[in-house]
C-alpha cells in the first residue's frame, strides 16, 4: 500500500545524508543526545521481528556449543510480536527451545497463576504453551506463597540465575513512570529480586485489566535492577506515542532513581527498540536541525516553524532572521530565503487548514481548501472504535456535516461492553423486569434470566469473564447511547451500523489479533455505501489498543478496495481520540468549532451515560472524556491564535491517510 500516514506522524530521514547510519561519525552525530542505543523501525511488528531473529540466533549458537541459553521475559503489550515471531520461527522453521531456560521478570503479589491478569498465566498463553521448552526449564515468580516466604523465594530465584551464569537475553518493556520490570521510581540500582509496592499511576494505569482500580494488587514481585543490568545483553521494547515521552527522558536525560529504565546507560550491550510513533520526543526525530544540516522539505520545515514560535512566543509573522539563526535553522534562511518568505509561506498553508466545511464548501474554488466541492452532498462514513469515539473525538464535524446536507453513516467497530459497569447492568435489567410485568406475558423467562445474571454478578470475582448474557446486555447498553447520541446529531437510523468485529468479543481485556472475518465485515460495509469521504480513529496512543487494531482493520479494508474505480473519489481522514492531539505540523484540515457547536457537542457525548462519572477505561487521566475532548480542542484552537491565525473557541484536527 502506498500512502503518507507513517512520514506525517515521525519524520525520519531528514538529514541530507540519508546513509548516515553506514557512516560511523555521522551515526553518533545524529545519536549523540542519546545515551543507551536506539533502533527505531516504521513499525511494531518490524522492530520485534528483528528482535525474535536476535534471540533466535543466540538459541542456535548456545545450541552449536551445547548450552543452554537464559531468556529473561517481560510480559505486556510489547513483547507480544516478539512470542508471536518466535513462535512462527518454531514452527515454521523449526526452531527448538529444549536448550533455553527462562526467568519471568515480574508478578503481581498476591495473585493466583491462573488469574485473567496473571503474568504467569500470560506468558504461557503467548509464548511458552507454543513451544517445546520443557517444564523443568521455565523459572516463573510464585506470587502465591505467603509473604513469610517471599523473601526465600526471591534469594533461591537469583542463586538459580547466578548457578546458570546469568541471562544471555533480556527482553523488558517500559513502563508510564519510566518503570522495568515493577522497579518504580525510586529503586535503588543495586536492587536484586524482592516484593515491591506499586505506584499509584502504575496501578491506574493497570485498572482496565482489573475491571476496577480497586481490584489491582498494591504489591508486586519483581527483578531488581542490578539483576536486570546483569544480563549480557538487554533489548526494551516500545510502541507507540503514548510512551515517547518517558522515552526520551530515559535515553537522553540523566540517569536517576526516579526513572529506572535511565539506568539500561549503564549497560554495555543495551538497546532501545521502538517503532516511529515510540520515538517522535527523541531530539534527531523531534528538532534534528539542532544536530546538524538536514534534508529540509515541505512538512519539516512546518514542524521547525511552528516549533521556532513555541520556543521564541512569537506568532509565525513576527519571526525575525535572528531567531532563526540563534535557534539552530540559519541553513534554511541560506537555502529558501529571509524569514519574511518562509513566514509567509507557512503561515498561509497553516491558515488553508482551517475550514468550515468538512465535507466541501459547493460552488466555491478549492484549490487550496482541504476538502473537494464535488460532489456538493457527499456519502460520509464515520469509523468509531468504541460507540462514543465518534462524538467524542469530532463530534462537532459530525453535526457540521449533518447539518450542511451530507449523508452521514457511522460505524461502530467493536461493541464496547467491556467498559460498562456491573451496576449499570442491574439498573437496566431492574427497568426490563419491572416494564416487561405490565406489559408482556413472558415476564417468568424475563426474571429467570434476570437473577441468573444478578447471581453471577453478586459472586463475581475481579479476575472473572462475564456470562455471554452479561456481555450482550452490557452491549446493548453502548448501543443504545451511541443510537441516541447519532439522534441527537441527526443521523438517520437507517446509517447507524454495528459492526461487533469478531477480535474484541473475547470477554477480557486481551484481544484477538485482527483477523479476515473482522477485515471483511469492513470491506463490506465501504462498498456497500461507496463513501466520498472516510473519517477512522487514527490513534497510536491508546493505551488499550483497541483504536490501533481497528484502524489496521480499516487499512486493511481499503488495501483490498483501492483498485475498485470509485475508491479514487474516496478520501481518507483521521482524527485522534481522547488519550492525544495532532501536531500542528501534522493537521491538514482544521474544522472550528464555535461555542454553540461545543456545546452541542458536549450534550451528543453525555448520551453515552455509562460512560459518565467515572468510566472504566479513564487510563491515568482522571477527566471525564468530555472535558478531555472540549480542553484538546480549544487547546489546538489556543495554539493557532498563538501562531497568528483567527481566534477561534476550538478545533478538530484532521490528517489525510493518502493511500493511492
Amino acid at each position: 500500500m502506498i500512502h503518507k500516514f507513517n512520514e506525517k506522524i515521525a519524520i525520519s530521514g531528514a538529514f541530507k545524508n540519508e546513509g548516515y547510519h553506514n557512516d560511523p561519525y555521522l551515526r553518533s552525530l545524529i545519536t549523540s543526545h542519546e545515551k543507551i542505543p536506539t533502533k527505531i523501525y516504521k513499525s511494531s511488528a518490524q522492530g520485534s521481528k528483528a528482535v525474535a531473529n536476535e534471540i533466535a540466533s543466540i538459541i542456535k549458537i548456545k545450541e552449536l556449543e551445547d548450552k543452554y541459553c537464559v531468556l529473561g521475559l517481560a510480559v505486556g503489550s510489547a513483547p507480544n510480536e516478539v512470542y508471536s515471531e518466535l513462535i512462527r520461527l518454531h514452527k515454521k522453521e523449526h526452531l527448538s527451545f529444549k536448550n533455553v531456560i527462562v526467568f519471568g521478570v515480574l508478578e503481581y503479589y498476591p495473585i493466583s497463576p491462573e488469574a485473567l491478569q496473571s503474568f504467569n498465566r500470560l506468558i504461557r498463553e503467548k509464548f511458552l504453551n507454543h513451544i517445546d521448552i520443557p517444564e523443568e526449564n521455565i523459572n516463573l515468580i510464585d506470587s502465591s506463597i505467603p509473604q513469610d516466604k517471599v523473601y526465600d523465594f526471591c534469594v533461591n530465584f537469583e542463586a538459580k540465575i547466578e548457578k546458570l551464569g546469568g541471562i544471555d537475553m533480556q527482553v523488558l518493556g517500559i513502563g508510564s513512570t519510566g518503570h522495568i520490570g515493577f522497579n518504580e521510581p525510586g529503586s535503588s540500582v543495586n536492587s536484586l529480586t524482592r516484593i515491591v509496592s506499586l505506584d499509584d499511576i502504575t496501578r491506574t494505569a493497570a485498572a482496565s485489566d482489573f475491571f476496577g482500580k480497586e481490584n489491582v494488587p498494591r504489591k508486586a514481585i519483581t527483578m531488581g535492577i542490578k539483576t536486570i543490568l546483569s544480563a549480557k545483553k538487554i533489548r526494551m521494547l516500545a510502541w507507540g506515542e503514548n510512551k515517547a515521552g518517558i522515552l526520551a527522558k530515559a535515553i537522553e536525560g540523566n540517569m536517576s532513581e526516579e526513572l529506572p529504565a535511565s539506568f539500561l546507560q549503564k549497560h554495555e550491550d543495551a538497546r532501545v527498540v521502538m517503532d516511529e510513533a515510540a520515538g517522535a520526543e527523541l531530539t534527531r526525530i523531534k528538532t534534528p536541525w539542532l544536530i546538524d544540516s538536514v534534508k529540509w522539505n515541505d512538512r519539516l520545515i512546518k514542524k521547525a516553524v511552528v516549533w521556532l514560535c513555541q520556543k521564541v512566543d512569537k506568532p509565525i509573522l513576527k519571526l525575525t532572521d535572528r531567531d532563526y539563526n540563534d535557534n539552530g535553522m540559519g541553513d534554511l534562511l541560506t537555502e529558501i530565503g529571509s524569514a519574511y518568505d518562509i513566514n509567509i509561506r507557512i503561515f498561509n498553508e497553516l491558515q488553508r487548514t482551517i475550514t468550515g466545511w468538512p465535507g466541501g464548501k459547493p460552488n466555491a474554488d478549492d484549490s487550496n481548501r482541504p476538502e473537494r466541492k464535488d460532489p456538493p452532498h457527499k456519502r460520509v462514513l464515520i469509523f468509531s472504535p468504541h460507540p462514543d469515539d465518534d462524538v467524542i473525538s469530532m463530534g462537532g464535524t459530525l453535526l457540521r456535516l449533518v447539518d450542511q446536507g451530507h449523508d452521514v453513516h457511522v460505524a461502530y467497530q467493536v461493541s464496547g461492553s467491556l467498559a460498562v459497569s456491573d451496576a449499570d447492568v442491574l439498573r437496566y435489567l431492574d427497568f426490563v423486569s419491572d416494564y416487561s410485568e405490565t406489559i408482556t406475558e413472558d415476564h417468568k423467562m424475563i426474571m429467570e434470566q434476570h437473577q441468573k445474571i444478578r447471581k453471577f454478578l453478586e459472586n463475581k470475582k475481579p479476575d472473572q469473564v462475564d456470562l455471554p448474557e452479561v456481555r450482550m446486555v452490557k452491549a446493548l447498553i453502548r448501543k443504545g447511547e451511541a443510537k441516541a447520541a447519532c439522534r441527537y446529531a441527526g443521523v438517520k437510523d437507517d446509517n447507524v451500523n454495528f459492526l461487533n468485529l469478531p477480535f474484541y468479543e473475547t470477554g477480557g481485556v486481551e484481544k484477538k489479533p485482527i483477523g479476515k472475518e473482522d477485515v471483511n465485515i469492513i470491506v463490506d460495509l465501504i462498498r456497500r455505501i461507496k463513501p466520498h469521504q472516510i473519517f477512522a480513529a487514527g490513534d497510536l496512543s491508546d493505551p488499550h489498543g483497541t483504536h490501533r487494531v481497528c484502524l489496521d482493520a480499516i487499512f486493511k479494508a481499503i488495501d483490498v478496495l483501492k483498485k475498485e474505480v470509485w475508491m479514487k473519489d474516496c478520501w481518507v481522514w483521521l482524527y485522534r481520540g481522547a488519550w492525544h492531539e495532532w501536531d500542528i505540523h501534522q493537521i491538514e484540515m482544521a474544522v472550528p468549532i464555535s461555542p454553540e457547536e461545543l456545546m452541542r457537542k458536549r450534550n451528543a457525548i453525555f448520551k453515552h451515560q455509562s460512560q459518565k462519572d467515572g468510566a472504566m477505561f479513564l487510563g491515568g487521566d482522571s477527566r471525564e472524556f468530555w472535558q478531555r475532548a472540549e480542553d484538546r480542542n480549544r487547546g489546538t484552537a489556543k495554539t493557532y491564535d498563538k501562531l497568528g491565525m483567527a481566534e477561534y473557541e476550538a478545533f478538530e484536527a484532521f490528517v489525510r491517510y493518502e493511500f493511492i
